[in-house]
């Protein structure tokens, strides 16, 4: 179940992403407490969420500031994502057995389940357990600690993407491939899936702003 932080960091996520809230928009915890009828505990936890995620700035004694990056800097971390989860997938071709299997197949049917829900939010909650299981799986922890930085700061722009239509059924026929090549040992198959994978999150998202009228340069 999300909690109020939750809710609060995937709405403002979303008034970021979707330029409601420009850049150099301030953010204060009092009044934005007040639109959620919530403590500031939470608003303060949400605004901490959108710093690691690099949406917003937090400034001492001078409140929370909107700072959306441009499209190209978000295209440059979807491309060293795309490398990173690469060279994960390949690893866990390599050293994969079965724990791994069964973990990432236990992930695959919660996102099934989330997809057939309609269910954006709960699909990314599971899609971000897939994607874990791959890091760890590739048995090399620096490796493991740098995709999920990096996951950290993508994580509003690969949630968004899966509100496209018929995006969550792609993911996951992308998914059954990567976990596929995984599964036989295919190392430069699912090297090559998983790249794919990330690099088309990439596409969406740019077609998710494209709709909305969200699109920055």
């Amino acid at each position: 179940m999300a909690s109020a932080a939750d809710e609060i960091s995937e709405m403002l996520e979303t008034e970021i992403v979707e330029g409601v809230l420009p850049p150099g928009t301030r953010l204060e915890e009092p009044a934005l407490a007040e639109r959620f009828g919530v403590s500031r505990t939470p608003v303060r936890e949400a605004l901490q969420r959108l710093s690691a995620s690099g949406l917003v700035e937090l400034k001492p004694r001078r409140g929370t500031q909107v700072l959306n990056p441009s499209i190209g800097r978000i295209v440059e971390m979807f491309e060293v994502m795309a490398e990173l989860e690469a060279v994960c997938a390949r690893l866990c071709a390599r050293r994969g057995g079965p724990a791994l299997f069964s973990n990432l197949r236990l992930w695959m049917d919660r996102c099934a389940a989330a997809a057939r829900a309609g269910d954006a939010s709960a699909y990314y909650a599971a899609n971000k357990g897939f994607h874990s299981a791959i890091y760890a799986g590739s048995q090399n922890l620096f490796l493991a600690e740098q995709a999920e930085l990096l996951h950290l700061r993508l994580t509003p722009f690969r949630r968004q993407q899966l509100r496209l239509p018929r995006r969550m059924t792609q993911s996951l026929a992308e998914h059954a491939r990567i976990v596929t090549a995984i599964e036989d040992g295919d190392a430069a198959a699912a090297e090559e899936a998983q790249r794919a994978h990330i690099l088309i999150q990439g596409e969406r998202f740019t077609d998710f702003l494209a709709l909305h009228g969200g699109a920055r340069v």
